[in-house]
């Protein structure tokens, strides 16, 4: 391809003999997303659309695929001009009734913009669930395998991925690095992370201290940590007081919104209590109390369960239909309209006293929204005032 490519322009660049001048002046090879970038500036496509492109080319699962191409397809942008045009409606009537407060007309009540902007939220709400779960489909979250030297998180890793990507021994701090490998569960990206046993004292190399130095940036950038403790080693004091310690630094260290799931690894050789729980582990304020979940790595007992609980706590519907591809920014994007509108909301109840906040905070609520697709006109909203109003009769 690229010897084809380069006889083109040489091609190009040839003179012809009648003129002396080159056949084809100024061909040139596109710039990366120049097609693409024409086409959002000709108004062609959106800015939606022209990142669903993107996210086709790169889409790893088969249901990324199928989001993508609804985003590219339209659907999204749909979504969004249906709630901007249910918004600048709402604007219009808010500003319609700050132009001309002598008019004895009662645009909101007549109009019924309450309850125009409750179907509003509702509607965004909606979009707002579907735009999650795109942004799952894309994104995915970051799970850190963390916990003492061989509770077996190298093994977990191997038996999530189906492969043998870390070495395993019975030799304490054989992991020495940060592992990696994306897994797809029902098509959404996982990205778990094998890490450095956490340990304290003699018998750590600079090697190992590093890699447990690593472990821990790992773990404070994660969407979830499933904290692996050794059932085989459940019974011993030493054993329990270095998880109660782990476990504290975690809490202390961990945002409160992060999950840490307490993982009881090697039921096929471990304790048959049915339920162990960890041995004097701090519950500290702010903080949820870790959840518990047994299972084999070995023989993969309980890794169909960990699945579904990493899908769960990822925000991951099974079975949701119509979801398009989307971006952490049209998620952010769209929480903004989600604030705005509630304030809208509180301003709206107060009616005449605070009309301007209500209708700043509705402006402030199309920018958000004007800011997924690209497109803004101030314009806009005077087009469609002077259109629906008889303005100057």
């Amino acid at each position: 391809l690229q010897l084809l490519l380069a006889r083109c322009l040489a091609a190009a660049a040839e003179t012809e003999p009648t003129t002396g001048r080159p056949r084809l002046p100024g061909l040139r090879l596109a710039q990366p997303g120049e097609f693409t970038e024409r086409a959002f500036l000709n108004n062609k496509i959106d800015l939606t659309q022209a990142e669903a492109i993107a996210d086709l080319i790169d889409a790893s699962t088969e249901a990324a695929a199928r989001s993508a191409s609804r985003s590219l397809s339209g659907d999204f942008s749909r979504e969004i001009h249906t709630l901007r045009e249910a918004l600048i409606h709402l604007r219009m009537l808010v500003e319609a009734t700050l132009d001309f407060p002598e008019e004895e007309i009662d645009f909101l009540q007549k109009a019924d913009a309450q309850g125009q902007l409750t179907r509003l939220q509702a509607q965004l709400n909606t979009v707002l669930q579907k735009t999650r779960q795109g942004a799952l489909l894309r994104e995915g979250i970051k799970v850190v395998i963390a916990g003492q030297p061989n509770a077996g998180k190298s093994s977990l890793l191997n038996a999530l991925a189906g492969a043998e990507l870390a070495i395993v021994t019975p030799i304490a701090g054989t992991t020495r690095d940060v592992v990696q490998q994306t897994i797809q569960i029902e098509g959404v990206p996982l990205h778990v992370i094998d890490t450095a046993g956490l340990r304290e004292g003699a018998g750590i190399d600079e090697v190992e201290r590093i890699g447990i130095e690593r472990a821990w940036g790992q773990i404070e950038a994660a969407d979830a940590v499933l904290f692996l403790h050794d059932l085989t080693r459940a019974d011993q004091a030493a054993y329990g007081a270095a998880d109660a310690e782990i476990a504290a630094l975690l809490d202390a260290r961990l945002p409160a919104q992060v999950t840490v799931i307490d993982v009881w690894n090697k039921a096929d050789v471990g304790t048959p209590t049915e339920a162990v729980q960890p041995a004097a582990m701090p519950e500290t304020p702010g903080h949820a109390p870790h959840e518990h979940l047994r299972l084999s790595a070995k023989t993969g007992t309980g890794l169909d369960a960990l699945r579904q609980r990493l899908l769960q706590l990822a925000g991951w519907q099974s079975g949701a239909e119509g979801l398009y591809i989307a971006r952490e920014r049209h998620v952010q994007a769209l929480h903004r309209v989600q604030d705005h509108l509630a304030c809208a909301d509180a301003h709206l109840a107060a009616q005449a006293q605070s009309l301007d906040l209500l209708a700043e905070e509705l402006r402030l609520a199309q920018n958000a929204l004007n800011e997924i697709t690209g497109a803004f006109s101030a314009d806009d909203l005077l087009g469609v005032i002077f259109s629906s109003f008889c303005i100057g009769k």
